[in-house]
């Protein structure tokens, strides 16, 4: 199974500041020990022309000149640096080669992304460009040059509202968007999804599994899609800092299993990011992640063994 890494490309930060970038590395390290199945690429790079389908000039000449606003620069939470905007490019690039890749094979990765607190004209919420955003509007592009309308859905799990992803496809038919997150958690001001399920605060993972479950079957009722990109935050987890919800390993990898054979059982290609995790010990994050990966893995190898 392929997937796409941005690692190495490390958005500098000053000490103490509270996003954890070493788990993108101890992710790679994890998938190379415990899944060598699953072969890493580098992420290629989004260009102007492919972010401009989801964000506006002005905020890409912005973003690329260095010449946003320190209060906007504050709202993303990160400090301006070309390091940002290369690594910000690249994981847009990620989730764009993963769509490619799942349409051929079924299932592909990025192994960071989930952005969705992005908006068009501005970032938020350690987003600068919405890597789902600009893949779905892609994908959609390239299929229109064939002359076929490609309708997309983003099942996002992420415990934050991808707020971001609701504001830049609302009113869209031809995308979905699906949100499971905390109903007292950042961002204070939601957007409208085509779904929201808001979820209390400790909520553990039968209640989880229980609105997951209820939340794909109005989907199925709503909206027959030919693309899934699913962001598998693993900040859901009981011990994230920033979640406040009560998820097990075991929910989450459960959560994961239910997600992919949604899928799987109406063979729509999927696209999986990480999206977020802030765990006090962030091995305990990426462990969450590489259980992801490993039932991405089994789902993908359904795929191959289908084709053959």
């Amino acid at each position: 199974m392929r997937a796409f890494y941005s690692g190495q490309f490390v958005l500098p930060l000053p000490e103490g500041h509270r996003f954890p970038m070493s788990r993108y590395a101890m992710l790679r390290e994890r998938l190379l020990e415990q899944l060598p199945a699953v072969v890493m690429d580098v992420a290629p790079r989004a260009g102007d022309d492919e972010l401009a389908l989801a964000h506006t000039p002005e905020w890409i000449s912005a973003v690329s000149e260095g010449s946003v606003s320190p209060q906007a620069m504050r709202e993303i939470g990160f400090p301006w640096s070309e390091a940002m905007v290369e690594r910000s490019r690249r994981s847009a690039g990620a989730t764009i080669a993963a769509c490619r890749v799942a349409f051929a094979e079924g299932v592909s990765a990025n192994m960071a992304g989930g952005t969705h607190h992005a908006y068009a004209d501005k970032g938020s919420g350690f987003c600068v460009f919405n890597d789902a955003a600009v893949a779905a509007r892609l994908m959609q592009a390239e299929h229109a040059r064939a002359g076929q309308l490609l309708r997309v859905a983003v099942i996002d799990l992420d415990v934050h509202q991808g707020n971001g992803t609701a504001s830049i496809f609302q009113g869209d038919p031809s995308v979905f968007t699906l949100s499971l997150h905390g109903q007292k958690n950042f961002p204070f001001r939601k957007e409208t999804s085509d779904l929201d399920v808001e979820l209390p605060d400790g909520c553990g993972d039968a209640e989880y599994l229980a609105a997951l479950e209820h939340a794909l079957d109005e989907l199925d009722r709503r909206f027959v899609p030919g693309l899934v990109i699913y962001l598998a935050g693993a900040d859901p987890f009981e011990r994230d800092r920033l979640g406040r919800l009560k998820l097990s390993f075991d929910g989450l990898e459960a959560r994961d299993r239910r997600v992919f054979d949604w899928a799987w059982q109406r063979r729509l290609p999927m696209a999986f990011a990480m999206a977020g995790g802030y765990a006090n010990d962030i091995a305990e994050t990426v462990q969450v992640q590489v259980g992801t990966f490993r039932v991405g893995l089994e789902y993908w190898r359904r795929w191959q063994n289908a084709a053959r």
